[in-house]
């Protein structure tokens, strides 16, 4: 059958003109290209997303996306009691769980006006700051291992390790501690738990000497990181950017020098500042932050003396357990306490506390029941991913990647 048959025009009869072309667009059309960034590609920290127009490699336009990982843990903490609520912070930024701990329940005291005994503030200290390294040494290692520089992870990763077992021997948990209680501590510090700890100390100087000659004068590290993704001063003011972000671009603010909680007024610790504002700068700061927490957690370990570790408060105490099996009114008392709660008088407080990425805040309201009226979480992530945005405009893809470890966003915490 013929293609005029089938409805097909017969071409051999078409005659077509040669095409004259002057702009090489009329005829390809925009040489730019839209691509999506995440939210499941590698050099993500988490499921995040970042749309970005390039040209070539140089991004021209972008917006970043979240909420892939939106676990409601604002609505969560009005509908669980107050201590039911602190297995959910370990779930925020869970590279440093035990600060998160620290923090809420900090808040819940302040609302309730109580103060731990000083041997639980010594070990919360110690905590937060070995939960402040491991976090730094997750970001630094990270951000070398997408440009790249995979061994020097490894150091890093390995002290990590050796942490998370003394946070192990401190509440037999490693990532997710639960940690903190209200008024208190689930456990106390075995024997002979500061000497490791200081050990431990000890031989992390020495392994952060060893990467800080491994990578911070590493030419390719230099030339990948120098002048790259640049947030100065006034822009981190005009973004509410705080943490080691902040303190790289020149903003001289650390919250436990401003507004110490526990004992940070009787340790004597630096707070690192640098000027450029670039991913160079954000590394050489958590670096000395590093050393810096190393610094306050010997002090600690020096200072904390045998007590007690839970507030002398029946509102908040969990009662013993030779109480609980021995007498109806301790039994009573437990059942009450993890059936329905403790009342938290009415009010409001916020509690500021400076997390490994910056400023992180409890803001709770009660009226007067085991639960939160309201609960808002000021997480640092929030802030920092909206930067990203800005921040690459113009720069490469590979210069995203280095960026976007740089401000360490943590999805967790991001979409809380």
């Amino acid at each position: 059958m013929s293609p005029e048959r089938m409805g097909i025009p017969n071409t051999a009869n078409i005659h077509i003109e040669p095409a004259t072309v002057n702009d090489p667009d009329d005829l390809w059309g925009d040489s730019r290209v839209i691509v999506n960034i995440g939210p499941t590609h590698p050099a993500m920290h988490g499921a995040l997303r970042m749309v970005a127009q390039l040209n070539g490699e140089t991004i021209e336009k972008s917006y970043c996306e979240m909420g892939y990982t939106h676990r409601a843990k604002e609505k969560l903490g009005e509908n669980r009691t107050y201590h039911q609520f602190v297995v959910y912070t370990d779930r925020l930024n869970y590279c440093s769980s035990l600060l998160n701990n620290v923090a809420y329940s900090l808040s819940v005291e302040k609302l309730m006006g109580l103060e731990v005994p000083a041997r639980a503030a010594w070990i919360r200290m110690i905590c937060a700051e070995m939960a402040r390294i491991i976090d730094h040494l997750i970001c630094v290692g990270i951000n070398a291992v997408d440009l790249g520089a995979f061994s020097y992870f490894l150091y890093g990763f390995h002290q990590r390790e050796e942490a998370y077992t003394l946070i192990e021997k401190l509440c037999g948990a490693r990532l997710t501690t639960s940690f903190t209680r209200i008024g208190g501590l689930m456990y106390d510090a075995p024997d002979g738990w500061e000497k490791e700890v200081k050990a431990w100390t000890v031989e992390t100087r020495r392994v952060l000497d060893e990467m800080d000659e491994l990578l911070t004068g590493n030419k390719i590290w230099c030339m990948r990181t120098k002048g790259i993704a640049v947030w100065d001063k006034k822009q981190c003011v005009e973004w509410s950017v705080s943490g080691p972000v902040a303190r790289a671009a020149g903003v001289p603010i650390d919250l436990r020098k401003t507004d110490p909680v526990m004992f940070y007024k009787d340790v004597e610790f630096d707070v690192p500042v640098a000027q450029n504002g670039d991913v160079y700068d954000r590394y050489l700061v958590r670096m000395e932050e590093i050393r810096q927490s190393l610094n306050i957690i010997s002090q600690c370990c020096d200072k904390m003396k045998k007590g007690p570790i839970w507030v002398d408060d029946k509102r908040v105490r969990i009662p013993e357990k030779e109480v609980v099996q021995n007498t109806m009114e301790g039994l009573i008392h437990h059942f009450k306490f993890f059936m329905t709660g403790f009342d938290v008088p009415a009010g409001e407080a916020y509690t500021s506390f400076e997390a490994a990425n910056g400023e992180l805040g409890f803001y709770i309201v009660s009226k007067g029941t085991p639960r939160a009226h309201r609960m808002r979480i000021r997480g640092p992530s929030v802030w920092h991913y909206q930067t990203l945005t800005p921040m690459v405009q113009g720069y490469k893809i590979a210069d995203m990647v280095g960026a976007l470890g740089s401000i360490n966003v943590i999805a967790g915490e991001l979409d809380r």
